[in-house]
């Protein structure tokens, strides 16, 4: 029989063998929450005949946004993000470790050569010895080649292979976060654009306050001084111009903290001709988002494909713990040439090989491999809580988006109407009080109450477009 089937016939059988895993079947756990979305007067009604009916997820994120500003904002967050990078290394590392392991599989292959040399002086050669006999001394030179594998595990009962399938997991669960921390980034960057925006709203409406606090200043002092107001008056005017006035150091401060945070999350500063002005009226994104929707949507999202894969790779650990309570099987094999001279190495009848299978089997180990059992186990009841945990989160934050979008209209327009009635308020009492008609009290509360329904309308306007921001992260969307 030639000889290199005499060294591929234990590979062949070897594999052949293995074949058995003892992981246990995977199931995926059914989904903790209600089978759909909840309904009800705090949710948008479904509407077939407006909005969108794709799934979130399958909406590309720049289809989603329609502001082209933010737009290039977001593709600059995704190229510069630290956070970002990190998810992207992690990813690598991962898929490193994995190659790794799964080397394990087939064995390792090496090629070896040496040569020894030998020399015999005539006191050490018997006396029968032709060398000993002429009086010479004897030299040898023994040189030898050979390829091989050593020590090769033969996977009998899976271990080799469930820590690879563990490993696969593990890689793809870092893609999964990797996933999730994008989705989350373009979420944080909107948000913090639109924020930067409403803040500067704000601002302009502190602004406009100061203005008309500092005209009704300068007329209650001039009042003052002909006699018709009194000193509390004027006392009571100028409290509220140094108010306007903090609020625009607040507001100010507050733009500035607003850019901060959204250069940090784009990673590079943002160039001035992409930041906002204001918000804008008709919003930086599509208008709708189905709301009639399964909850297997959710597992759509980034980070409960992420806590899935956990889940598989706990699984695949179990199976490699339980094949540690059977024999370790393993292959040392070598084939080459060994001669007397270098010229003559590779001749004809120098072939040399050898096959050497081992096994071991632990007899006493005093618990340690129940124990690594027993912790694969609760390591997999852990993964299996912590993925219906991540199902009934994201079940959450949908449900709260939806209940926000179901009653935010109503909310703009209540505010949209205060607003115009604080503003006709003022518009009256401040005619009143130059006729003297009304008190200067009047006045100063119509101000007062308008600058707030400002502030509340942009505060209700922001929460609105954040809304639909939430609504589409939350639903998994952002990856295309």
């Amino acid at each position: 029989m030639p000889r290199s089937r005499i060294i591929a016939l234990p590979l062949v059988a070897a594999l052949t063998l293995a074949g058995c895993d003892l992981s246990p079947r995977y199931v995926r756990p059914a989904l903790p929450v209600p089978p759909a979305l909840p309904t009800g007067p705090a949710y948008p009604a479904t509407d077939a005949a407006t909005g969108t009916h794709a799934v979130p997820a399958d909406i590309a994120w720049r289809d989603f946004f329609t502001d082209p500003a933010l737009r290039e904002v977001i593709a600059l967050a995704l190229a510069n993000n630290r956070d970002l990078r990190v998810a992207v290394a992690n990813v690598a590392q991962a898929r490193a470790q994995y190659r790794v392991q799964r080397a394990d599989l087939l064995p390792t292959i090496a090629a070896s050569g040496s040569a020894t040399y030998q020399k015999s002086s005539v006191a050490s050669l018997g006396l029968n010895d032709p060398a000993a006999v002429a009086g010479i001394d004897r030299r040898s030179d023994v040189y030898s080649a050979q390829i091989g594998l050593s020590s090769w595990e033969i996977d009998l009962f899976g271990r080799v292979r469930n820590l690879t399938r563990e490993a696969f997991e593990n890689y793809l669960a870092s893609e999964a976060a990797r996933n999730a921390a994008q989705v989350s980034l373009i979420a944080e960057v909107a948000n913090a654009y639109l924020t930067l925006a409403a803040d500067r709203d704000g601002l302009q409406v502190a602004r406009s306050t100061m203005e008309a606090y500092g005209q009704t200043l300068e007329l209650t002092r001039q009042r003052f001084r002909l006699g018709v107001s009194s000193e509390l008056d004027v006392r009571q005017a100028q409290t509220s111009y140094d108010d306007a006035r903090a609020q625009i150091a607040l507001k100010t401060t507050l733009v500035a903290q607003d850019l901060n945070a959204l250069t940090l999350l784009a990673g590079a500063p943002v160039p001035e001709h992409l930041l906002p002005s204001g918000l804008q009226a008709d919003g930086a994104t599509i208008a709708r988002l189905p709301a009639d929707l399964p909850s297997e949507v959710l597992l759509r999202r980034p980070d409960i494909a992420e806590a899935e894969h956990r889940l598989r790779a706990a699984n695949a650990d179990i199976g490699a713990a339980r094949a540690a309570f059977f024999p370790n099987i393993s292959l040392t094999a070598a084939l080459g040439s060994i001669s007397l001279g270098l010229a003559n190495l590779f001749a004809q009848g120098n072939g040399a090989w050898s096959v050497a299978p081992s096994a071991s089997q632990t007899l006493f180990d005093f618990g340690r491999n129940k124990g690594n059992l027993r912790y694969s186990q609760a390591s997999r009841d852990a993964a299996v809580a912590q993925y219906e945990k991540a199902v009934q989160t994201g079940f959450r934050e949908v449900a709260d988006a939806l209940a926000r979008r179901g009653t935010i209209t109503d909310q703009i327009e209540a505010q949209s109407s205060l607003r115009d009635a604080a503003s006709a308020a003022y518009r009256l009492s401040e005619a009143r009080f130059r006729t003297g008609i009304d008190p200067f009290l009047t006045t100063l509360d119509s101000q007062r109450a308008l600058y707030v329904a400002q502030q509340n309308l942009i505060a209700t306007r922001l929460t609105a477009q954040t809304n639909l921001v939430e609504l589409y992260r939350s639903l998994g969307g952002g990856l295309k």
